[in-house]
């Protein structure tokens, strides 16, 4: 296993799908119609209480949290986002073929008029990274965030000396890539991505499955734009305390500490800043290790940084 792959491993590729059952709790809760991003994001709530948002990754439905919402909605309101192109969310027209920055812009204006006041934020992959662009660019609206498994640029993943403009070639490539795939093609590459994105076998079909019913454009747009999107230097402007969970497993190939210095690099410039990592799972940590995971979200919620160190057991 070579450098980029063993990064890909770590970080997760390009295809990262959604899970399983959705929550028969759920109600539609649309985001007003009169901010012009309305429409670049779903969102379902449930439960009552303190208010968690939770975003999901690419090509990822909301049904990715199923286990950790049943847990949290005893206690907490949860708002589910999907974005519009992914698993089961309409796609819409994207001329200027920006996924991320619109939808973060969408989330924050659900925020403000449904009167959420400093919401937590949890978002996987690259959800995380649109969590941390939410709390970057609007720091007011935030009350405390958890990055699931991505790094504040992705491309380091693959060339830990990356910028925006030395990445955009193979960003252009690779979106090339995954539009100019056959359908059989796009079925196999997926099935061959999730095998390094989940550990557990049972979850893989339906990830796969989320994959498929995704919108091809959305995702290579998406693919593109999270490739080229450094944001780094937009890390000391968060005034949230944030978490970063992340997963590690010997077939990475890589020693863990090796993996912890890595996310502590990225994260440097971060004025509050705790990790925790969770061994034993690959991509999907919320699947391959619920109750670790669901045991790291109470914590984190309960402001216990005690445990915000990496998980070895």
């Amino acid at each position: 296993m070579n450098a980029a792959t063993i990064r890909a491993v770590i970080g997760g590729t390009l295809l990262m799908a959604s899970s399983l059952v959705s929550a028969s709790a759920a109600q539609p809760l649309p985001v007003p119609p009169e901010h012009p991003n309305s429409q670049r994001i779903s969102v379902e709530t449930q439960g009552t209480g303190t208010d968690v948002i939770l975003i999901p990754g690419l090509a990822s439905s909301r049904d990715v949290w199923a286990d950790l919402s049943a847990k949290l909605r005893k206690n907490h309101r949860i708002h589910l986002i999907e974005l519009a192109g992914f698993a089961n969310t309409a796609a819409i027209a994207n001329p200027d073929g920006k996924i991320m920055a619109p939808a973060v812009d969408a989330i924050a204006a659900y925020i403000h008029v449904q009167h959420i006041k400093a919401p937590t934020i949890i978002g996987h992959s690259l959800g995380g990274e649109m969590a941390l662009m939410l709390a970057a660019r609007h720091p007011d609206l935030v009350g405390r965030v958890m990055i699931v498994d991505a790094l504040p640029f992705y491309s380091l993943m693959f060339n830990p000396a990356a910028t925006s403009e030395t990445v955009a070639p193979q960003a252009t490539a690779t979106r090339n890539l995954i539009l100019g795939q056959s359908p059989e093609q796009f079925t196999e590459f997926q099935k061959a991505s999730i095998a390094r994105l989940a550990k557990t076998e049972a979850v893989r079909p339906a990830l796969v499955a989320a994959g498929i019913d995704s919108d091809r454009k959305t995702i290579a747009d998406a693919v593109y734009e999270v490739m080229i999107t450094d944001l780094r230097p937009e890390l000391g402007r968060i005034k949230a305390p944030i978490e970063v969970v992340y997963a590690y497993d010997t077939v990475f190939g890589v020693p863990a500490a090796s993996v912890d210095t890595m996310y502590r690099q990225a994260y440097a410039s971060a004025p509050d800043i705790h990790f925790k990592r969770i061994d034993d799972s690959f991509h999907f940590v919320m699947l391959d290790q619920p109750e670790r995971f669901s045991e790291a979200v109470e914590s984190f919620l309960n402001g216990d940084v005690s445990q915000m160190q990496p998980q070895t057991e």
